[in-house]
């Protein structure tokens, strides 16, 4: 089960490729698109990553230290650590290691994206 999770291939799109995405609700989107999104939708499904997201986006300046995201939970750091991974293999946050820490920031351009996604055209 875990080789057939690290194949799935997640769809990025930028440029034109992003207006040109229906909503879901617009049109049915193929297996391929269904499969590249599934991960992400997955992502957000746990609350602790629910919350880390929030975290992460609420921070004034954008981005936050790892050091300051294990606090607030009643986990350990490597359970944190494995929710901040899920969340950017979904492409949903970006990292950067700065000497032993890491600094996370969202994508916006991911979050518009499934904004953009779970919208209903407007008749």
């Amino acid at each position: 089960m875990q080789q057939a999770r690290d194949s799935l291939t997640i769809i990025e799109l930028t440029g034109q490729d992003v207006c040109a995405q229906p909503a879901l609700v617009s049109e049915p989107i193929d297996e391929i698109a269904a499969a590249g999104l599934a991960p992400v939708f997955k992502a957000l499904g746990d609350p602790v990553r629910l919350r880390l997201l929030s975290m992460i986006g609420a921070r004034e300046g954008g981005e936050v230290c790892v050091c300051d995201l294990t606090a607030p939970f009643d986990l350990s750091q490597p359970t944190i650590s494995h929710h901040l991974k899920v969340l950017r293999e979904a492409g949903l946050i970006d990292s950067e290691r700065r000497g032993t820490w890491v600094y996370y920031r969202l994508v916006p351009a991911a979050l518009d994206r499934m904004a953009g996604l779970l919208s209903v055209p407007v008749s």
